[in-house]
C-alpha cells in the first residue's frame, strides 16, 4: 500500500512543486491549504480548483484569522512593498506562520497515518523569512516526534521534507516542468488585482520572474501591463 504523504499548498509556484514530487517520490499526496485572512482570497481559488487536478487525493482548508494579531502587510492594513528583494526580513512576513501551518499539516497527518509532511520552504531565491531555514525544519521535526501520540508510541517517526530548500527559483522550475507542472495553475502574487492578474512587482512575484527568465521559460501567468 502507497504511503501518504500530507502537503501544504498555497497554490504557489513552491508548494505546487513540491505537491508534484510528493506524488513522483511514491507518496498518495494529501493537499492542505489555509484560509488565515490573508488580504487577498485569489490564491485560495486557484488551490481549491486546481489541488486535486495536480494530484492531490484529498484537499482539506482549514479556516482560522490571522488578521486577529495582524502584523504583516498579508493580513493587516499594511502595503505591500514594490521595492524589491531586500536584505531584511520583510512586512510580508505573518508571524509564526509556518510554525501553524504545520502543526496543523501534523495533526492531519496523524489522523492519516501519514508520517511524511512536504512544505515547498526555501533559502535561496526567498524573502528572507525565519521559518524557511533549515534549522527551523530541524527543530520541528524534533517537536513532532515529541509531542505526538504516534511520535511517543512509536508507531512512525515523523519526518517534514523540504525538497526545494537549496534550490533556486529556475532550478525549482525546471523540476516542477519535468515532473508535468502546469504552473499555468498556480498563483504566486501578494497583491493581485481583483480579477486574480498579478502584480509584478511585489517580492513574490520578483522572485518568479526571475526564476522563469533565468530557466528560459515564458511564466504562464498574466501580469498587469505584462
Amino acid at each position: 500500500m502507497q504511503r501518504k504523504a500530507v502537503v501544504l499548498y498555497s497554490s504557489g509556484l513552491d508548494s505546487t512543486t513540491c505537491l508534484a514530487l510528493a506524488g513522483a517520490e511514491g507518496f498518495v499526496p494529501y493537499a492542505i491549504s489555509f484560509s488565515y485572512g490573508q488580504r487577498h482570497s485569489h490564491e485560495l481559488e486557484v488551490a481549491k480548483a486546481n489541488a486535486v487536478r495536480l494530484g492531490a487525493a484529498e484537499h482539506l482548508v482549514v479556516d482560522f484569522d490571522l488578521r486577529l494579531m495582524g502584523g504583516s502587510a498579508l493580513t493587516a492594513d499594511i502595503a505591500v512593498p514594490k521595492e524589491g528583494v531586500g536584505s531584511d526580513i520583510p512586512v510580508t512576513y505573518v508571524p509564526a506562520r509556518n510554525t501553524i501551518f504545520l502543526s496543523f499539516a501534523l495533526g492531519w497527518a496523524e489522523v492519516l497515518g501519514a508520517f511524511d509532511i512536504y512544505i515547498g520552504v526555501n533559502a535561496l531565491d526567498y524573502s528572507g523569512y525565519p521559518d524557511c531555514r533549515p534549522d527551523y525544519i530541524a527543530a520541528y521535526e524534533t517537536m513532532a516526534n515529541l509531542a505526538t501520540k504516534a511520535g511517543v508510541e512509536g508507531t512512525g517517526r515523523f519526518r517534514i521534507h523540504t525538497p526545494l530548500i537549496d534550490l533556486t527559483k529556475a532550478e525549482i522550475i525546471k523540476k516542477g516542468v519535468e515532473l508535468g507542472v502546469d504552473y499555468g495553475l498556480t498563483h504566486s502574487c501578494y497583491d493581485p488585482t481583483p480579477e486574480g492578474l498579478s502584480c509584478g512587482e511585489c517580492d513574490s512575484c520578483r522572485l518568479r520572474l526571475k526564476g522563469f527568465a533565468e530557466a528560459g521559460l515564458k511564466d504562464p501567468l498574466r501580469y498587469v501591463n505584462r
